[in-house]
């Protein structure tokens, strides 16, 4: 590779990218794996530690108070590096106060402590995800990417397995947390050492227009709605490969619980890295376009690896030849699709913007768990891996029809729609339709669990028809940009 492609890695950006990175990532595994290995040592109920994992539900829903940090400014440091700062400070604070629990005697306390740093953690994503859009050129966007999911993935391993480890064998669990709360310091640093995005942006003035003016700069796009589904499918073959795969090396093809925490997370977790570093590397000569096509073909077909594990016989070599090319491919293809989710934000109102679309990002990884269960049970393993190389053409078939778009994107070009507007209206009300009535679902949901609506009918439906309303309107919307581009053309 030539040095001038790798001279990118030796900038003042992506050394403040590596540690914020790592800053962002650290929280993560701590409030889950971490947290749950430490009950579990304290002999907490198990019901009481599935309780738990619901204070990971502020990575999910952040996009709700992410248009305050766009529409406010702290009095130090700027719009970007002010809230980063404050996150930071209270992530060190609340970290360290959790190494003064026991979870046996100060579980309610420990829960709100929890439950405080997943949403300082949630509100740093927000912003870091703001100030990398913010702060880097469109050549140096693929680059960025890789480094910062280089960070990332080097923090969750830190905090979660290499936490596991210390607090087993030498440090205890007490004081396994005071000293992830001192590995938060260096992100601290790499704040005060970084530059403020160039406020000549245009921040937003009022919180409505913090709120509204996000949406409808997004929506009144050409080609909106195609981006919209491109982003929920590009990694849906993946994310169905990815899914079930810890079950499938032990329970599918019988390999050692131990050996596949070995291959899995170990080499699983270089091979990502790697992959998305040279991914970064590789988008310093391609376009946007032909690195998310180029690398979206790799993830599909990187998947077959493991139908040939399904349908050969079992050896630890083939396991790792596996699990490391279907780890690197996907790593190249996260890179390009955080190039993708900066491209693709306004500066005016980049932390909304960038947290609803990764929010967005989500939707496949997280609902295709019981879909793939299902899909397993009838059909089987090597017919499930088959039909995730299949699950990944819808991507690639709308990114072929977003090729115009994507260019103009990368030079902050976005062109306005002037095709059917009350039409666009309609895939507008039905998707905040859907998002009204699983709001609904979610508010009965919480009254069940707090045991003020111990049993609601009501509930199956909703989010039957929250599910439904919501597809019909991104289908009509994806439909339209289709017949307006062919329009056009």
């Amino acid at each position: 590779m030539p040095s001038h492609y790798l001279h990118i890695f030796t900038r003042r950006n992506a050394a403040l990218l590596l540690l914020l990175g790592f800053s962002s990532g650290l929280p993560l595994a701590l409030t889950s794996g971490t947290l749950q290995a430490w009950m579990a040592v304290e002999n907490i109920d198990i019901k009481t530690i599935g309780f738990f994992s619901l204070v990971g539900q502020a990575y999910v829903f952040k996009f709700l108070w992410s248009p305050l940090m766009d529409r406010y400014t702290p009095p130090f440091l700027g719009r970007r590096r002010g809230w980063l700062l404050i996150t930071q400070l209270l992530l060190i604070v609340g970290i360290a106060l959790m190494g003064f629990m026991q979870p046996g005697r100060d579980l309610t306390l420990l829960a709100s402590l929890a439950v405080l740093v997943a949403f300082c953690s949630a509100s740093q994503d927000i912003v870091f995800d703001a100030w990398k859009t913010d702060i880097l050129p469109a050549e140096e966007r693929g680059s960025g990417a890789a480094i910062s999911v280089f960070g990332y993935r080097l923090a969750m391993l830190v905090s979660g397995g290499l936490a596991l480890w210390l607090a087993d064998r030498f440090l205890g669990w007490h004081a396994i947390w005071w000293l992830m709360a001192a590995m938060m310091v260096p992100g601290l640093i790499a704040t005060l050492l970084a530059k403020e995005p160039n406020e000549a942006v245009v921040q937003p003035r009022t919180l409505e227009e913090a709120v509204i003016a996000p949406l409808r700069d997004f929506f009144t796009r050409n080609n909106a709605w195609l981006i919209l589904s491109l982003i929920v499918l590009y990694k849906l073959g993946d994310a169905f490969a990815a899914s079930l795969t810890t079950i499938f090396l032990i329970r599918g093809v019988g390999f050692d619980a131990g050996d596949v925490g070995l291959v899995n997370k170990t080499l699983g977790l270089f091979a990502t890295i790697l992959g998305a570093l040279y991914g970064g590397v590789l988008m310093q000569r391609l376009s946007l376009y032909r690195a998310l096509m180029l690398f979206g073909i790799l993830q599909a077909l990187s998947n077959m690896a493991y139908w040939l594990l399904s349908v050969t016989d079992k050896h630890l070599y083939s396991m790792a030849a596996a699990v490391f090319a279907e780890n690197l491919c996907g790593g190249m293809g996260t890179a390009a699709f955080v190039a993708l989710l900066m491209t693709l934000c306004n500066k005016s109102f980049s932390a909304t913007q960038f947290a609803l679309l990764s929010a967005l990002a989500a939707v496949g990884r997280v609902y295709v768990g019981p879909v793939a269960g299902w899909f397993v049970e009838s059909w089987g393993w090597p017919t499930f891996y088959a039909f995730s190389v299949a699950a990944a053409l819808p991507g690639l078939i709308l990114l072929a029809g977003c090729k115009r778009t994507l260019d103009r994107a990368q030079h902050a070009e976005f062109v306005p729609r002037t095709l059917w507007p009350q039409a666009y209206r309609w895939a507008i009300r039905l998707l905040l339709l859907g998002c009204a009535l699983a709001a609904g679902g979610l508010i009965l949901l919480a009254l069940g669990a707090t045991g003020l609506l111990h049993s609601n009918p009501l509930l199956s439906p909703l989010f039957s028809s929250a599910a439904g309303f919501g597809l019909a309107g991104v289908v009509l919307g994806t439909l339209l940009d289709y017949l307006a581009g062919r329009q056009t053309a």
